[in-house]
C-alpha cells in the first residue's frame, strides 16, 4: 500500500473507507450541458443554461445516478470570481434537488491548449470534443509568472465551498500532463491549505511507463483514489484489483466507450460487484460531439454504435437496454 510521510494533511485510509461507507453506491456521469462546448460555454454569464442543466441531470436521476463529474475553468473565475461562484451555487442547488452529489474538476490538460474568455468555438459536427479546453492551458502549465493567479483562483473556489454539503470531492487535476507534474504537486498543495472537508483526489489515467510519475503521485497525494478505464471487464478487473491493494475507496470517475469494449452491460456490474464508484463520460448528446470516437473528422455520420453519451437532445435513450440496467443495477426499476 502507498503512503506518504510528507503530505501529512492526507486523509488516512481509515478516515477515507469511513467516509466512503457512508454513502451510497456512487454512480454519475462526467456532465456537461448539450448547449455547451466545453466548460467556457458552460459556466461564462452569457451561455449559462441553468433550463438545459435541470432538464438533463434530470434524465441522469431518473436513472439511478447521484453523482457528476464537472469541469470549473480558472478563465471563468478570472472573469467574474463572484459570478462564477453564484453559478457554481446555482448549478448545486440543482443538483441537490435532483439528489445528485457533484465532484468539481479544477484543472484539466486535455485537448486545445490555448483557451480563452468569450465566444467559444462553432460546433464541428463529427469531432470528438471539438471545442474542449484546457485549464490552465500548455503554457500556463510551466509558466510559473501564471501560478499565483491560479493559486489565488483554487484558494477562492476550494475555500468558499469548503463546508458546502452540496459537493461530494475535489478532483483537482484531469489528466495532468508529464510536463504538468510540478503544478499538480502545487495544485495539491493549495488545496489542502484551503482546508476542504470534502475528499480531494486526482485520478490515474495513465498505465504506461511514461506517465509513471504522474500516476504515482496521483495515487500518494488523493484521499480516494480515483482513476479512468475505457477497455473490455477484464481487464477492469485487473486494473481495478491493482488499486484496491491500496486500501481505499476507489472511484472510477472515466468510462464507457463502446467501440473500445467499455459497455454498460458488460463493465457497470463489475463496479458494482467490486463496490467502486463509476462515472461515465458524457449524458447527452450535444456540442461536444462525443457520440463520435476520438480522432474522427469533420463530417463523420453518426456511428452507428456511438462511443459516449446515453440519451438524445430530446431524452430518448441511444439504447433503451442500457437505461433499463442503470435502473435495475442503481435500484431505480
Amino acid at each position: 500500500m502507498t503512503e506518504t510521510k510528507d503530505l501529512n494533511t492526507r486523509w488516512t485510509a481509515d478516515r477515507a473507507r469511513d467516509w466512503y461507507s457512508k454513502l451510497p453506491w456512487l454512480v454519475g456521469c462526467n456532465f456537461i450541458p448539450s448547449t455547451a462546448i466545453n466548460e467556457l460555454e458552460m459556466w461564462q454569464a452569457d451561455t449559462f443554461d441553468l433550463e438545459t442543466i435541470d432538464r438533463e441531470l434530470g434524465w441522469a436521476a431518473s436513472i439511478g445516478m447521484n453523482t457528476a463529474r464537472v469541469y470549473l475553468h480558472d478563465l471563468a473565475w478570472s472573469q467574474d470570481p463572484e459570478g462564477f461562484k453564484s453559478r457554481i451555487s446555482a448549478f448545486l442547488d440543482i443538483a441537490k434537488r435532483h439528489g445528485i452529489c457533484p465532484m468539481l474538476v479544477l484543472f484539466d490538460s486535455c485537448w486545445n491548449p490555448e483557451p480563452k474568455i468569450g465566444k467559444q468555438p462553432e460546433t464541428i459536427i463529427g469531432v470528438h470534443n471539438c471545442g474542449w479546453v484546457q485549464s490552465p492551458g500548455a503554457k500556463s502549465e510551466v509558466d510559473e509568472s501564471t501560478w499565483p493567479n491560479l493559486e489565488a483562483y483554487v484558494h477562492d473556489i476550494v475555500s468558499s465551498f469548503r463546508d458546502d454539503e452540496r459537493i461530494l470531492l475535489w478532483d483537482v487535476y484531469n489528466e495532468p500532463a508529464n510536463q504538468a507534474l510540478p503544478l499538480l504537486k502545487e495544485v495539491f498543495k493549495w488545496v489542502r491549505n484551503a482546508q476542504p472537508s470534502q475528499p480531494i483526489s486526482s485520478g490515474k489515467f495513465n498505465r504506461d511507463a511514461a506517465g509513471a510519475d504522474v500516476a504515482a503521485y496521483q495515487i500518494a497525494a488523493s484521499d480516494v483514489i480515483t482513476c479512468h478505464h475505457y477497455g473490455f471487464p477484464d481487464d477492469l478487473r485487473v486494473f481495478l484489483g491493482e488499486l484496491l491493494a491500496e486500501n481505499r475507496p476507489i472511484i472510477c470517475t472515466e468510462w464507457m466507450a463502446r467501440t473500445h469494449g467499455s459497455k454498460v452491460q458488460t463493465n457497470l456490474q463489475v463496479f458494482k460487484e467490486l463496490g467502486v464508484g463509476c462515472i461515465i463520460w458524457g449524458l447527452v448528446y450535444g456540442k461536444t460531439q462525443t457520440i463520435y470516437p476520438w480522432g474522427s473528422e469533420a463530417g463523420t455520420p453518426e456511428p452507428e454504435l456511438w462511443f459516449h453519451d446515453l440519451f438524445r437532445p430530446d431524452g430518448t435513450p441511444f439504447d433503451i437496454e442500457e437505461i433499463e440496467i442503470f435502473r435495475t443495477l442503481t435500484g431505480k426499476s
